[in-house]
């Protein structure tokens, strides 16, 4: 097994388990409790989740000593948990559109415009598992007149498509599946209608082709897939996070990566490497800068070994 496959079978044994428990438990708080209770829980279960998932908390602590660029200690790894809490409690009312709870500020969204008004329409968003895509999808939806769809591998599509449903039934909607033969017609004809299609690409399956970036002082495997499926699609690429600023604020960044939808003047190959380079790098500068947005409670460093 290859690093990268190595590091993709961890996420799928390790974040998975962790997520399921902690959505199914941020929706039952959500809903039965309201936003202000529901926020004084989320120290008792940031508390509860540092102490009793030791490799988590390892892994915590790895990423957070690179991005932090010091030693990280209880406190820093108790508001990691407690914002990757936040951001899941704060979905099920951003799903209800909720958003006079929130402040939420947008950053890069007039040179996205101008992208969707080329032709030949859409553009892809190239995320990670970093603050909250859903205040991104949620605000696109109900403030900013813009259409999000997320494209996400199909275990998880169902897993998260079981729970929009309960929570709003409109949102599922827009979730497509990778893994299946309609999935690219969907996505062609998501774009062709004018539509923002989002992809998280610091994950991948073991299947997946891998390449090695310096991330955060060493080697990480990162999968190829989103930025090859950008190429073969021909749109514009924008790195997107919606970061989570604590308390009721967030900030949603859109960020060119590069612009498929033109004549490449070299290899593609090449193009695709050099738009992943940039993702990475983009990463890197907003894990710096929001290190405790970061939701990935495994060992992201593997592919050294």
């Amino acid at each position: 097994m290859s690093r990268g496959e190595q590091a993709a079978a961890s996420w799928l044994r390790e974040q998975e388990r962790s997520n399921r428990w902690l959505l199914r438990l941020m929706v039952w708080i959500s809903l039965t409790l309201g936003r202000r209770i529901g926020r004084l829980v989320l120290y008792g279960i940031a508390a509860y989740f540092l102490l009793f998932a030791p490799r988590a908390r390892r892994a915590s602590r790895d990423y957070l000593g690179r991005a932090l660029g010091r030693p990280a200690g209880w406190g820093d790894g108790f508001r990691h948990v407690l914002s990757f809490a936040s951001t899941i409690h704060d979905r099920v009312y951003l799903l209800h559109d909720r958003f006079d709870l929130f402040e939420i500020e947008v950053v890069g969204s007039e040179r996205l415009h101008a992208a969707l008004a080329e032709p030949p329409g859409g553009a892809l968003l190239i995320g990670a598992h970093f603050g909250s895509f859903e205040v991104l999808r949620s605000v696109g939806r109900g403030r900013a007149g813009l259409q999000v769809a997320m494209l996400m591998y199909e275990e998880n599509a169902r897993k998260i498509n079981a729970t929009l449903e309960a929570i709003n039934p409109a949102a599922s909607r827009d979730i497509i599946a990778l893994g299946r033969l309609q999935s690219m017609l969907e996505v062609r004809e998501k774009l062709d209608h004018g539509y923002l299609v989002g992809m998280l690409a610091d994950r991948g399956l073991a299947k997946e082709a891998f390449t090695a970036h310096d991330f955060l002082g060493s080697a990480a495997a990162f999968p190829v897939g989103p930025f090859r499926l950008a190429a073969l699609l021909r749109r514009p690429v924008f790195f997107m996070t919606g970061l989570y600023l604590g308390g009721n604020r967030y900030r949603i960044h859109f960020e060119p990566l590069a612009d498929f939808s033109r004549p490449q003047g070299e290899d593609r190959r090449l193009a695709v490497a050099r738009a992943q380079a940039q993702y990475v790098a983009r990463l890197a500068h907003h894990c710096r800068r929001a290190p405790y947005n970061w939701f990935n409670f495994f060992d992201f460093w593997q592919c050294r070994r």
